[in-house]
């Protein structure tokens, strides 16, 4: 059994006999009354994220998730799929199980497949990627004040704030976790 206290982001447990993954959570001690925990929570079948309110103390069941090395290899309009390293059997899953993971996947890359007894549910991104810049406004010239940011489009479709001197056909490193630019490449 775990405890509200010890919510994490990427944690499984079970709640009302359901399984949810923790993408998000705050400690809240309003002035009157016990502490709260505050999460949003994705349905591992459905793809659904729903918010809900926990009083602090309250136990779930900790799911245990395998992970096994996958090979993203492409995707049509609605399906995502992904070959296994050792035996080459393909899997899928849908757009919306995947959540904001698309924004970062690009064709031939190495992610983690996660499962709870042997159903594929979801991935695990590595920490960082580096993709291309396919679309963004020029930076003006002499425009050198620190920290201002301008969007960019990637080769992946996803939409990241880059400084100034980021320009098209650069590669950036891109923070899976936060969507945040790192640094060019």
């Amino acid at each position: 059994m775990i405890d509200t206290s010890e919510f994490r982001n990427g944690l499984v447990i079970e709640v009302d006999n359901e399984i949810y993954k923790v993408l998000w959570f705050q400690h809240h001690k309003p002035g009157k009354g016990g502490a709260i925990m505050r999460t949003k929570l994705q349905n591992i079948r459905s793809g659904a994220i729903i918010e809900r309110t926990f009083k602090s103390g309250e136990k779930f069941r900790e799911i245990e998730v395998e992970r096994r090395k996958k090979q993203y290899i492409y995707n049509d309009t609605e399906n995502y799929y992904f070959m296994d390293m050792v035996t080459f059997d393909q899997i899928h899953l849908k757009k919306e199980q995947l959540g904001d993971a698309v924004k970062y996947l690009k064709e031939n890359m190495e992610i983690e497949a996660q499962y709870i007894n042997n159903e594929f549910f979801g991935i695990e991104l590595p920490v960082s990627v580096e993709l291309k810049v396919v679309h963004t406004e020029p930076g003006i010239k002499g425009d050198t004040v620190t920290n201002v940011m301008k969007p960019a489009i990637l080769e992946t479709g996803a939409e990241v704030n880059v400084p100034l001197f980021i320009e098209v056909g650069d590669t950036v490193k891109i923070d899976t976790r936060t969507g945040e630019y790192i640094e060019r490449v």
